[in-house]
């Protein structure tokens, strides 16, 4: 009741008023004033609209667990990695979900974006992009994809990162027409029959089944380029700089939202469907699910870490693979400083 002490004496009103009295000049409780401390208020970007693999931000909002760390959260529907950036690099959101692989690409090629977002959590420990299509399309390899229509969201990591996906499975990446769609349309496009295969997270395999009714063939891109991160956290090296308290207060809070809904992905996925009725449970479930042997870091690291070895190779990767056109340092993409440490 924020401190409000109730005595039972005579004179009600006379009394009420000496109790307040006597607990404003004690302070109160460290909760109670916790909870009087006005909320920072920030924008998050889900990585690709009202996925299951976003779910853990709706649910570290309806456990509480950005209010315990003193944030007001304004959940938006993100667009894939090319908006995603340029919306942070902007300022019309502070942190967003996003595949960290497609964002070094952006920031590598372009300078617009160099040196103004850097990662402060990995979601994912694995690239989960794939290219997934329907059983009978006579796809079996990715040499099958040449002269074939693939479906992909807009800017999306997914194209990005195709042409090396492409080089090294043997066949020719200017062979494929794209077809550009929202990230929420995605399945609808390989399911309707308008393109031969979309290029997707592996975890969109359940959705993609239950949408056309037949199994999904996986092609996974890192059966060629091994050692990429998944999904991560990003923030502007604005608010990095300002604020890195407010940094290390929403990254736990997103962390421990993570962690719940690996552990209860039915009720994760309830919450997610709960805030956006778009997102079907099932499905919901399915990507939770899905994504779970992804999460967790290795050699028993904690949850979110970013090991700084892996990321300079996973940078020589993308180098390697022509994706990039500047040199990109790990310390210019990941805040080491704030991401998690044992």
């Amino acid at each position: 009741m924020r401190g409000y002490t109730r005595v039972l004496v005579s004179g009600v009103l006379a009394t009420v008023l000496i109790g307040v009295s006597a607990c404003s000049s004690s302070g109160g409780d460290s909760t109670a004033a916790a909870n009087d401390k006005p909320l920072d208020k920030v924008t998050y970007l889900t990585a690709f609209g009202p996925a299951g693999r976003d779910a853990f931000a709706f649910v570290a909002r309806e456990k509480g667990y950005f209010k315990e760390a003193g944030l007001d959260v304004d959940i938006q529907l993100g667009k894939a990695s090319g908006e995603n950036v340029k919306q942070v690099v902007a300022g019309q959101a502070q942190f967003s979900n996003l595949d960290l692989v497609g964002g070094w690409i952006l920031e590598g090629t372009n300078p617009e974006y160099k040196d103004k977002f850097r990662a402060i959590a990995a979601v994912h420990q694995q690239s989960l992009v794939a290219i997934l299509t329907l059983e009978g399309s006579g796809i079996t390899s990715p040499k099958d994809l040449t002269n074939k229509k693939i479906g992909a969201a807009t800017a999306s990591v997914n194209q990005l990162l195709f042409p090396a996906y492409a080089k090294l499975a043997g066949f020719d990446p200017n062979s494929v027409k794209w077809v550009n769609t929202q990230p929420t349309q995605v399945a609808s496009l390989l399911a309707s029959g308008q393109v031969d295969a979309v290029s997707t997270f592996l975890i969109g395999k359940g959705g993609i089944e239950k949408a056309a009714g037949k199994k999904v063939v996986i092609l996974p891109y890192n059966q060629y380029l091994s050692d990429l991160f998944g999904n991560g956290i990003i923030a502007s090296n604005k608010i990095l700089a300002e604020n890195p308290d407010l940094c290390r207060r929403m990254r736990d809070a997103l962390l421990r939202g993570l962690q719940y809904s690996i552990d209860h992905p039915d009720e994760a996925a309830e919450i997610l469907h709960k805030a956006q009725p778009a997102a079907a449970v099932a499905a919901a479930k399915g990507e939770i699910t899905s994504m779970t042997p992804y999460v967790p870091a290795p050699a028993g690291a904690p949850l979110g870490s970013m090991d700084e070895k892996r990321v300079a190779k996973a940078l020589a990767i993308l180098e390697a693979s022509g994706l990039l056109t500047t040199t990109l340092k790990p310390e210019s993409v990941v805040d080491f400083d704030l991401t998690p440490k044992a």
